[in-house]
């Protein structure tokens, strides 16, 4: 494929997008296959020669679509938001032209500025304690991580770091195998202190955590993943209240503020600490401007990620962002409402955002009857919880382009599956 056919291609591959995604309600939101159903559709091995383009895109929709859980769809309420979004994905393909692989400021500068920037950015929308920025005088700062299960690990490992070090500064004779079997790690059910968890998208309360930790020398790791985003907006910003005690966060945009997975966002108290637990110095990557993402992550390349934060921020906004957030959270009070109208159901939790756990009144099989009813009829898609030894719903708001209508049509067909005998 030369530039010209790329031009030719590019320009039909957008057109593809735009129609796929102008239309994706029309598609069933849960495929119809069953498991192993695309290895008798390709061939066994790959072609000796080369096959042709329009051939592709022609199997794109005899064999992949048919198979695609569409996330994109205003249909789609499980799990939590994937964000997507136009400038997203523009930059995505400019991230993917450049092709930089960001391991050292010298590999590219750009990759390396930018992020460490747009990281700034969005903890200043989240008003963030100035010693998590790094342009200040603080000794923190943020760097993109691929998910917030990643972040949570490089916050682990370098809280253990830390610990042996300040165990061997004061008694320098401990072997640090001797200090690492006598560490501890303190957890919850959910592994750290978390707001909006998983399940229920419940929110621990951190301004008690926090001067414990604090008091107890211990370091302290506060996972948003999901309801982090919501922060930017005023009326959600106080129960990030207690942030000033943590030595890390994280959240994860390519959630819920239209950044294309993966974009999970990490800031430290003291960037030292993370530096000192991944520092690797071969010849090869020695530079004089050594402060990158590589001594921030476990792997060592890195994508241009911080282009589609740049993008979104830029052509959306914090007051567009902001609108986004505040139409889930209405279309999720809106199903709620539903829910609490119909005797036979009830709320499982509080709703705090855009998610609702609901559950018919009864038995937990009569719970599983109806989501597997639901899940088969591939009209709407949800996933289930457990909550207190119950069998719950959960109704995630999760498609940009979902709207009342969409709400109202996944209730409507909620009901009448509970109906069926």
């Amino acid at each position: 494929m030369d530039a010209a056919e790329f031009r030719r291609r590019g320009r039909e591959m957008v057109d593809y997008v735009a129609d796929y995604l102008e239309n994706i309600e029309q598609r069933p939101v849960y495929p119809d296959v069953e498991p192993g159903y695309l290895r008798s559709l390709i061939p066994t091995e790959a072609p000796l020669e080369p096959d042709n383009y329009d051939d592709i895109i022609k199997d794109v929709e005899r064999i992949i679509m048919p198979g695609v859980t569409h996330w994109q769809s205003p249909y789609f309420f499980a799990y939590f938001p994937a964000a997507s979004s136009y400038p997203a994905m523009l930059a995505d393909m400019l991230c993917g032209a450049i092709g930089c692989i960001g391991f050292s400021w010298a590999a590219s500068p750009a990759c390396t500025e930018l992020e460490t920037v747009m990281l700034d950015w969005l903890g200043k929308m989240l008003k963030l304690p100035e010693h998590f920025i790094a342009g200040t005088h603080g000794h923190g700062g943020g760097v993109i991580q691929s998910t917030a299960s990643e972040a949570t690990l490089m916050s682990l490992l370098a809280a253990r770091c830390k610990a042996v070090r300040r165990v061997q500064e004061t008694n320098p004779e401990r072997l640090e195998a001797e200090v690492l079997s006598k560490l501890v790690a303190y957890s919850s059910e959910q592994f750290c202190a978390t707001l909006g968890t998983t399940s229920s998208c419940a929110f621990d309360h951190i301004t008690e955590l926090g001067p414990i930790c604090n008091e107890e020398n211990m370091w302290m790791h506060i996972d948003a993943a999901y309801a982090g985003s919501a922060f930017i907006c005023p009326e959600f910003r106080p129960l990030l209240n207690g942030i000033e005690f943590a030595d890390s966060f994280n959240f994860n945009p390519h959630k819920w503020l239209l950044i294309n997975f993966d974009c999970s966002t990490m800031w430290v108290k003291k960037r030292q600490d993370i530096i000192g637990a991944f520092k690797v110095e071969p010849l090869y990557l020695k530079h004089e401007n050594q402060e990158s993402g590589r001594h921030w992550q476990i792997p060592l390349g890195r994508r241009f990620r911080s282009l589609k934060m740049w993008f979104v921020f830029r052509l959306y906004g914090i007051e567009g962002l902001q609108a986004h957030i505040r139409k889930q959270v209405v279309l999720a009070k809106e199903f709620e409402s539903l829910v609490r109208a119909d005797k036979r159901f009830e709320i499982c939790a509080e709703v705090v955002m855009g998610l609702v756990c609901f559950r018919l009144k009864g038995s937990n099989e009569l719970n599983q009857l109806l989501l597997k009813r639901i899940t088969e009829s591939r009209t709407i898609h949800l996933v289930p919880c457990q909550l207190s030894g119950l069998f719950v719903l959960r109704f995630a708001v999760c498609s940009r382009v979902t709207d009342s209508g969409h709400v109202q049509h996944a209730w409507r067909q909620i009901t009448q599956l509970s109906c069926e005998e």
